[in-house]
């Protein structure tokens, strides 16, 4: 019995950002407890340590705005371009076909899930109980294009 749906996921280096839905109250609290003791007791395993892993607690924004429920589709799966291009958002992309090739090799994101790739790992998407904005073969691609060109102009604000 799952506690939460995860609609998209990025890891990076040093954090990770999933766009959840709880099941219950309390649900995300929980569920980023598992993740993270789970982890950390990997991780120390995994290279023979001790402690504390995370710095903190989790950041948690609540969503109530469908415009920023959609761009937070593009915003999570574009954040790996800062690996290759670290101020994209600032400067605009240095080279667009460059950064989409890059993003459709990423390993670590929901991306491919979204241009319709065949995975294993799209088994931990539950996109039931979130908004299809993407139902045609190529919105999603597109909209990710035009975040791309466009992030100062896209990014609602509340």
């Amino acid at each position: 019995n799952t506690i939460v749906e995860i609609g998209v996921y990025c890891l990076m280096p040093n954090h990770f950002h999933l766009l959840i839905r709880e099941k219950r109250e309390g649900g995300i609290t929980e569920f980023m407890k598992k993740i993270s003791i789970g982890y950390a007791m990997y991780f120390n395993k995994r290279y023979d340590r001790t402690g504390t892993l995370f710095e903190g607690v989790f950041k948690a924004q609540y969503v109530i705005f469908d415009e920023y429920l959609k761009y937070l589709f593009a915003y999570i799966h574009l954040n790996p371009v800062k690996l290759i291009d670290k101020y994209w958002k600032e400067k605009g992309l240095k080279d667009k076909a460059k950064t989409k090739k890059y993003l459709s090799g990423y390993e670590y994101s929901s991306y491919k899930d979204f241009i319709g790739e065949e995975r294993p790992e799209k088994k931990i998407l539950n996109l039931d109980n979130f908004p299809d904005y993407f139902s045609e073969k190529h919105s999603f691609q597109e909209y990710l294009d035009d975040c791309l060109e466009f992030e100062d102009d896209i990014i609602p604000h509340e």
